[in-house]
């Protein structure tokens, strides 16, 4: 397994930006494929985007496609969360997690986590 801290959040306005930040720790980081998933109150769980451990296959959720982009960097060990035109529902607390699986859009097929932080999106 892999340790994950998060980074990044904070409060926005509508239409503005917030770049997220996944700090991996372990010998073989590069290995994992990675995923960002959100969770709103009351609500369930939900992938974001995920990137493959290369970074060159990356999904995203119909949601945010277009507004924001995942990414990462093998030298610093970080993934990224590029947030984009920013919208009121996309108010959550957001986690990165870590698979061996390649990217996958089902939070049961990921077996690290992070402790999450917070986005909120003011109208």
């Amino acid at each position: 397994q892999v340790q994950l801290v998060e980074s990044g959040g904070g409060l926005v306005q509508a239409g503005g930006s917030l770049r997220l930040s996944c700090a991996v720790s372990g010998r073989t980081a590069y290995i994992y494929a990675m995923g960002w998933f959100r969770q709103a109150p009351g609500k369930e769980r939900e992938l974001v985007a995920a990137i493959s451990g290369s970074g060159g296959s990356t999904i995203y959720a119909d949601s945010v496609k277009g507004r924001f982009t995942i990414s990462r960097d093998g030298a610093k060990n970080t993934v990224y969360l590029q947030m984009n035109s920013l919208k009121p529902e996309d108010t959550a607390v957001y986690y990165c997690a870590a698979t061996l699986y390649g990217p996958r859009r089902y939070e049961k097929e990921y077996d690290s986590w992070g402790q999450g932080t917070q986005v909120t999106v003011s109208s």
